[in-house]
């Protein structure tokens, strides 16, 4: 992983914990009915409006940001999955064995290539 993959996930990992901390600091839409009738929302720090706006906007920007992140990441992904198979990294594959690998059978063996009676109990 180089330093530039490392930064890239340093900063998607920093921004999905801030898209779920501002997630839950919002206030659900039923709120607004209850400050529209004198809930001191005047007092607040972000104006008569409340910290709704605010936090929408940068809710939006963090989850661009994410999403930006996310696709870096694929395409890293895929680079390095690109490389691995021409760098000499072996693939393997599968055969069938050659006459020499599988051994004979003999006339009187069983089905599973064992000579029959040998290596099975008596039974009396």
């Amino acid at each position: 992983m180089d330093w530039m993959e490392a930064l890239v996930v340093v900063v998607h990992v920093v921004i999905a914990v801030a898209l779920v901390g501002l997630v839950l600091i919002q206030q659900g839409k039923g709120a607004d009915a209850g400050a529209a009738f004198g809930g001191g929302a005047s007092q607040t720090v972000f104006g008569s409006q409340g910290s709704g706006s605010f936090l929408t906007r940068v809710t939006t920007f963090l989850a661009i940001v994410f999403f930006v992140t996310s696709f870096s990441l694929a395409i890293f992904a895929k680079q390095r999955a690109d490389v691995g198979g021409e760098a000499g990294i072996p693939m393997v594959e599968e055969s069938a064995p050659s006459e020499a690998q599988v051994p004979a059978l003999d006339e009187g063996a069983g089905e599973a290539g064992v000579p029959a009676g040998e290596g099975l109990p008596e039974l009396e």
